[in-house]
């Protein structure tokens, strides 16, 4: 019931940075979360809930408490004609989840397919692709307050979910440490294929069905995106913009292949990944440190190095882009 010192958190994060937590609790269950906050040798003054390390990056020691939450198990506890409702524990690896529901034929997360990290970070992240967004299915998360230990279970609306964003990134950030997540996914027959380039993968099947959607996005991704124990990464590094219409139309003018998704009547979302490409630093390399060649939203380390330089590279994209096109990048990835 005790937190481990001095922790190493290298093989904890995708980008295999080497620092090591002043504290580190693996956690088991939610009453073994419950047993340990309660104790008062176990309050700490910064604590930060560590998930599957796929969408941070440590550029130092943390002096504090790293939470991490190893409890796995996924059930159905509700279902009808028209639904399932499936809990899933936060340490669930997001992937098997997604493997879960599809081999049952629940529809809503197939899309999603692939995506690195565990299920308790879903709801914080809101995380998403190919047009899916986890506010999409989640039903309710299970949580357990920091400082009173006490459990509170937040309803989608209470989420307060938005792109990339929800309650736990703002207002209740490292304030609760999720348990669980129930999603709620259809029974009935619905797919979602337009974005991106499932339409056209798809032609290399048979036909439609959700095994299928799911194969196809782990096509794509595995077409696109490097493998993390060969390229250490953590996906998308940024999160694609928002900008405004007249902002696109300019921009179109000069650069005509310039994809946008329509947000609202004066607004766009640009694709941050296609910016980092015509600003021609797709595949830069600088050190130790580069975009992907293949897929320019994503920074690999290619060798040993500091979490800072990745942090500074991330930094000179930003700066470069917003010279090019006088739009901000926003990181994705946690930086800590």
């Amino acid at each position: 019931m005790t937190a481990i010192s001095n922790y190493s958190l290298k093989s904890y994060t995708t980008f295999q940075t080497d620092y090591s937590a002043k504290s580190f609790f693996a956690c088991k269950s939610e009453n073994h979360l419950i047993s340990f906050l309660e104790k008062k040798e176990n309050k700490h003054t910064r604590i930060f809930v560590l998930g599957g390390g796929s969408n941070i990056l440590f550029t130092q020691n943390f002096e504090g408490l790293i939470i991490n939450m190893q409890n796995t198990s996924i059930e159905i506890i509700d279902e009808n004609d028209d639904f399932a409702y499936i809990k899933a524990d936060a340490g669930v690896v997001w992937d098997n989840f997604v493997e879960f529901c599809v081999n049952r034929n629940f529809y809503g997360v197939e899309n999603l397919s692939l995506i690195p990290g565990t299920v308790g970070a879903t709801p914080v992240q809101n995380i998403g692709a190919y047009g899916v967004e986890a506010k999409d299915v989640i039903y309710e998360v299970n949580t357990v307050e920091i400082d009173s230990a006490k459990t509170k279970i937040f309803s989608n609306y209470d989420c307060k979910f938005g792109y990339r964003d929800s309650i736990f990134k703002n207002e209740y950030k490292n304030k609760y440490v999720v348990s669980s997540v129930v999603f709620k996914l259809s029974k009935l027959e619905k797919f979602n294929i337009a974005y991106g380039n499932i339409k056209a993968e798809l032609e290399n099947f048979e036909n439609i069905n959700v095994q299928n959607i799911r194969q196809a996005v782990v096509n794509i991704r595995e077409k696109k995106l490097p493998n993390t124990d060969e390229l250490p990464n953590a996906g998308s590094f940024f999160k694609n913009p928002i900008i405004s219409k007249s902002l696109y139309e300019e921009l179109l003018i000069k650069y005509p292949t310039l994809v946008s998704y329509p947000i609202s009547e004066n607004a766009v979302k640009a694709a941050a990944g296609q910016l980092i490409d015509l600003a021609g630093l797709k595949g830069l390399r600088k050190n130790n440190v580069g975009t992907h060649e293949n897929q320019a939203l994503v920074i690999v380390k290619y060798a040993e190095t500091k979490g800072s330089e990745i942090h500074y590279f991330s930094k000179f994209i930003q700066q470069e882009v917003y010279s090019k096109f006088g739009i901000q990048l926003e990181a994705e990835v946690i930086i800590l």
